[in-house]
């Protein structure tokens, strides 16, 4: 869902001028429950507006909407995107914390949103549907179903990650290109971050140091903190004291040195102008790759033609990104936009969608369908990627938990992270004190 994606699930972690703990005491304060909101009926034949918020590109051309109203003559659809996640999620998050009052009828909500709509589920209305429940993969039902079993989003996309990678640095180096090649260079079912570092200090030495391994340390931290359960709370939100958390700890001196130290990164942040002209001038050689990141790969590449993508991804499977559709309690008309999310989100809609813009399905049907299963990506070198979504699907078995403060832990890491590998402060040890020393500014216990 993207044309530029600077925070669809790493992507910014700050609440653009509303901070979290300034909506948590708002909406604790209009809260009037604890539970989601049912419904509100209408006359299914008086005439209405229905307002959709999305941003970057959910692929909701506005031939597919007029497809609705076709079917509803009564409802007149309007989308309002948004140009980023950020800009999205501001006006999202401010609204919120004043009641709801100008949201959307449907909201576009990327997951790494659903903490809140979770913690704050009596602005929402409940979606479920017993004639829904088989639609979507498990683990994303999950990601917007709360503790008493209510669901409060309609999956659109997911994000399985594989390993983008420019065939013709490899070939010019003297690596395996080919994409088969590549995946077992990597380790196969197998593959490792140990395997993957590895290979990436031969390739760096190979190219003369002219060529970096990835792109940025951010970049692959999210990757790897994706694979954890519980990276920075406990299941019931309760926040990890990151001095004590060897995991954390362990991923950071892990990535801080195999970026700075052994030279394997880019020494660019993520979504910064300098990393996007990477793109141009061979920075880089492997990236992790949502199918969502090939637009941006696209995008950011100019005339660069040696893309191509491995189905294989160190760590076994990782999924970054995707978003859902939610209903907040506030709008005119829930029922109606409860069944218009419905059909949006129905298997035929996000085929169209992952036509148009690369969003592939969290429907198990849609996933199954030709038009999905058969796809290939041209600007990568007509790489499967039908096949290979599907695979780097069925690989996830993690999907990290993400309460209220994952975002502004995960932020003081990753900030450390990029004073060490990209602005060149410090050292490991004092980079990992100062995500310590943010963490404990934040009050956390």
């Amino acid at each position: 869902m993207l044309t530029h994606r600077p925070s669809r699930s790493a992507r910014r972690l700050v609440v653009a001028g509303v901070s979290v703990a300034a909506l948590a005491l708002t909406l604790t304060a209009c809260s009037s429950g604890s539970g989601s909101t049912s419904a509100k009926t209408q006359d299914p034949n008086e005439k209405i507006t229905l307002t959709i918020a999305t941003f970057n590109n959910f692929g909701y051309t506005q031939d597919l909407l007029d497809e609705y109203t076709k079917s509803h003559p009564n409802v007149t659809v309007k989308q309002e995107i948004a140009a980023t996640s950020d800009d999205a999620k501001k006006n999202f998050t401010t609204k919120l914390a004043a009641g709801g009052a100008g949201l959307a009828d449907v909201q576009a909500a990327d997951v790494d949103w659903m903490p809140t709509v979770l913690q704050y589920a009596d602005k929402f209305t409940d979606l479920s549907d017993p004639a829904l429940k088989d639609r979507w993969l498990d683990w994303k039902t999950k990601q917007a179903t709360t503790s008493d079993g209510k669901l409060l989003g309609y999956g659109t996309d997911i994000g399985p990650e594989a390993i983008c990678y420019r065939q013709d640095l490899f070939k010019k180096y003297g690596l395996p290109s080919s994409p088969d090649e590549v995946a077992k260079l990597l380790g196969g079912k197998d593959a490792t971050w140990d395997k993957y570092f590895q290979v990436g200090e031969d390739f760096v030495k190979k190219s003369g140091g002219k060529v970096a391994w990835y792109d940025s340390p951010d970049g692959t931290y999210q990757a790897m903190v994706g694979q954890i359960a519980n990276p920075y709370e406990n299941s019931d939100g309760t926040p990890k004291d990151l001095a004590t958390n060897t995991d954390i700890k362990a991923l950071f001196e892990k990535v801080a040195t195999e970026s700075k130290d052994k030279g394997l990164s880019a020494h660019h942040q993520e979504w910064t102008d300098d990393w996007s002209k990477s793109f141009q001038n061979d920075g880089f050689a492997t990236m992790a790759c949502p199918p969502w990141m090939t637009s941006n790969i696209k995008d950011n590449s100019g005339g660069v033609t040696g893309w191509n993508i491995a189905n294989v991804f160190p760590g076994g499977g990782g999924n970054w990104g995707g978003s859902f559709l939610v209903v907040p309690a506030s709008g005119k008309h829930t029922a109606a936009a409860k069944e218009f999310a419905a059909w949006l989100t129905a298997p035929e809609q996000q085929e169209s969608a992952y036509k148009n813009a690369n969003n592939y399905p969290s429907q198990i049907e849609a996933e199954k369908s030709d038009t999905v299963a058969n796809s290939v990506n041209k600007f990568f070198n007509n790489a499967p990627v039908g096949k290979i979504n599907a695979d780097r699907a069925a690989a996830v078995t993690v999907t990290p938990f993400k309460g209220p403060n994952y975002f502004t832990i995960n932020k003081a890491v990753t900030d450390a992270l990029v004073a060490y590998d990209v602005q060149g402060k410090g050292s490991v040890e004092s980079n990992w004190n100062a995500a310590v020393d943010a963490y404990k500014a934040l009050g956390l216990g």
